[in-house]
């Protein structure tokens, strides 16, 4: 998916920040600066702008009245801002993310805090309400507040499969050896397990085949780990189907909360957020029968942790070994819903709430388009560089950085997130932007033979690839039923849960769409694997471990060698076209990611597990599960002392260490293992504290 807007440029005023002494006295005088342009389809009467910090107390002050009150702010509190919005007419401020005591402290380390959405009369000039702001030295970005949007296109080929016809016809009709498990879709799903023996490599018009192992080698993988349910991926995209009966047992799941209740019982500042959040509608209710509703979330989450060993359907290269609670945990962050996309301000919400709520593995099948698409195939170009990016969209890469750096845990498996995006669909020699940022995982796809997709984005800034289908270039030309099983089975494209008219299906797509999944799904499953091995990573040690763990592929680009296909599926009567291999070396990633390779490499990689310090409340205990940090941890037995019992005691009750505070200070506690390892931490008393440690 693409978001179809584009601003044509945003560039925020950087000014030195005036005291608060010069603040109470006196408004700062406008200076001058760049002009603010707006998107086209900017939401009227809102713009989206961050204040310097130096306004934070400020700010804070005017927030806290105004929640006491229990009313909207209707001043900033900063006499220069709030004279110039007079001036723009009536208005409100809004916070774009909502206060979570748990996660405060982070959000204004980040910066977070200082972004407000300003709303007026939705007959005011944004145009002039921005270039006033603009030039305000207590501002330093403002921007206005598009809405994302797919930009891929419905009528796109794909084809639905009932789970009978996968029981009875697909199973019989498609042959692979070495199947793991019994769900009769994983005969068909050669990205998982490629034989070099597909229908598709017989039934294609321009002869194009299949390469044994052209796939993410789960068979040797699932050897070793089928995915962990400590592990959570956060999927941006249409709402995933909850109900799903290959994915039910796999979904993320908030403790506490309900649906319908009306209630933030956990206090994260999002209601009735029990399997994510519908950020379109701003509501815990999760949504996937929007007439138009493609089923795009669930066929993506279905790669990653469809449930295995069940019986029915598909797999999931994550998706667990059949037994209860064994796969890793899909978290929906919809960001789409019928025709409508969410809102810029909603999108960075969206990326926020991944991050606070466990996520470690972001999920973007979506982004701008490339910078080189065609503008004459009817695509409007993207940013060009990162730093064009970033002074277009600040608010997008502020959260990116947000789920990047604070998703995971400095005690957990990985300390830092991964943020995984499609490269897109434009033909083009350059990966899509917020893929495309250096920090990311940009991810391009492959055919069933090692060959480009005929359809992916590539360039340096790729970082690596995974099957993505290709229609155009198995497909038999002008053979296109949407409601045809078989045609999917001949096209080499992706199986994966589906939704069809709103109920449970499973179905075939192509796209960096599906092959952004796959990555997901790997690096899903490498960290649970890393669980199982008690290794601990950052995040961005884990990438460069992912990278290292692929397949070649610019070795099937040399030797002049071509690939021929329909471009967009044309009729029989077109002519194919042609394309040198060798443009594509170097420019299509590390190689083709491999799950089974990744889990070998995560063996002895990284650090150890360290047990974390604690910070408990006098009065109070923290318990800690000691089993996480060691291997096998759950069979072993642990003996724990305190250094002065005084200010801490501890407990412990199988592999549960209980700390209780006695009063102010610190003292360190020993872990002895019966495997002969041994830890000390420090625990720290204080007179008031939550169960993580901040005050």
């Amino acid at each position: 998916m693409k978001k179809k807007f584009l601003y044509t440029a945003l560039f925020a005023l950087m000014l030195a920040a005036c005291s608060e002494q010069e603040l109470t006295e006196q408004p700062s005088t406008p200076i001058g600066g760049t002009e603010v342009q707006l998107p086209t389809d900017v939401t009227s009467g809102e713009l989206l702008i961050k204040f310097d910090p130096a306004m934070s107390e400020i700010l804070d002050r005017t927030l806290k009245v105004a929640t006491r009150s229990g009313g909207a702010m209707t001043r900033s509190g900063i006499p220069s801002t709030d004279e110039v919005l007079d001036i723009l007419g009536t208005y409100h401020f809004e916070r774009i993310f909502p206060v979570d005591a748990k996660n405060e402290e982070r959000t204004r380390a980040a910066g977070l805090h200082l972004w407000y959405r300003v709303k007026f009369d939705e007959n005011t000039d944004l145009r002039e309400a921005a270039n006033r702001l603009g030039k305000l030295g207590e501002i330093s970005k403002v921007q206005g507040n598009g809405h994302i949007q797919r930009a891929y296109k419905k009528q796109n080929y794909r084809s639905y499969i009932s789970e009978s016809a996968l029981q009875q016809k697909v199973a019989s009709r498609v042959v692979m050896a070495g199947n793991s498990f019994s769900d009769p879709g994983l005969a068909t799903q050669w990205h998982y397990a490629n034989s070099g023996s597909n229908l598709f490599d017989y039934q294609n018009e321009l002869g194009n085949g299949s390469e044994i192992g052209c796939d993410v080698g789960c068979m040797e993988a699932w050897k070793k780990c089928t995915g962990d349910p400590s592990i959570i991926v956060a999927v941006l995209d249409e709402g995933v189907m909850n109900t799903h009966p290959d994915l039910a047992g796999n979904i993320w799941v908030n403790e506490g909360e309900e649906l319908y209740a009306d209630t933030d019982a956990d206090g994260n500042g999002y209601k009735d957020d029990k399997y994510g959040y519908n950020f379109v509608s701003n509501t815990g209710i999760i949504s996937w029968t929007e007439a138009s509703d493609t089923g795009h979330g669930t066929h993506v989450a279905g790669t990653i942790a469809a449930m295995n060993g069940n019986g029915i359907g598909v797999c999931g290269i994550a998706g667990g070994d059949g037994s209860e609670n064994s796969g890793v945990k899909l978290m929906s962050c919809q960001v789409f819903s019928g025709d409508a996309g969410v809102t810029l301000d909603a999108e960075a919400r969206a990326i926020k709430y991944a991050a606070d709520n466990g996520a470690v593995i972001l999920q973007c099948s979506w982004g701008y388009n490339s910078s080189l698409a065609s503008i004459i195939e009817g695509y409007t170009p993207g940013p060009g560089s990162e730093e064009e990016w970033e002074s277009l969209y600040p608010l997008e890469k502020e959260a990116l950085d947000y789920f990047i750096n604070n998703a995971g845990s400095p005690n957990g498996v990985i300390d830092g997130g991964l943020v995984i995006f499609a490269s897109g669909n434009e033909y083009a020699g350059m990966p899509a932007f917020p893929g495309a940022y250096s920090k990311c995982v940009s991810v391009s796809a492959v055919a069933a033979d090692f060959t480009p997709a005929s359809y992916t984005d590539y360039g340096k800034e790729v970082t690596i690839s995974a099957p993505g289908g290709d229609t155009e270039y198995y497909n038999p030309v002008g053979k296109d039923d949407p409601e045809s099983w078989i045609d999917g089975i001949y096209s080499g494209s992706i199986l994966s849960t589906w939704i069809q008219n709103g109920t449970a299906a499973y179905g075939f797509m192509d796209g960096t769409s599906m092959a952004c999944p796959h990555v997901s799904g790997v690096a899903a499953l490498g960290l649970s694997y890393a669980v199982k091995q008690r290794r601990h990573f950052k995040a961005s040690e884990f990438i460069e471990l992912l990278k290292a763990s692929t397949k070649s592929l610019d070795s099937w680009y040399g030797n002049g060698k071509v690939k021929t296909y329909y471009r967009n599926h044309l009729s029989a009567g077109a002519s194919p076209t042609r394309v040198e291999l060798s443009k594509y070396i170097g420019k299509m990633g590390a190689g083709l990611v491999d799950a089974g390779m990744l889990l070998n490499n995560i063996e002895g990689s990284g650090s150890d597990m360290v047990v974390p310090n604690i910070y408990v409340a006098e009065s109070a205990t923290s318990t800690l599960d000691l089993a996480y940090y060691f291997v096998n941890g759950e069979t072993l037995t642990y003996t724990c002392t305190s250094s002065d019992p005084a200010i801490a005691t501890v407990t412990v009750s199988g592999t549960l260490m209980k700390v209780s505070g006695v009063k102010t200070g610190a003292a360190r506690i020993v872990v002895k293992v019966s495997n002969g390892s041994e830890q000390t931490i420090t625990v720290t008393v204080r007179k008031k504290a939550n169960d993580n440690g901040w005050m």
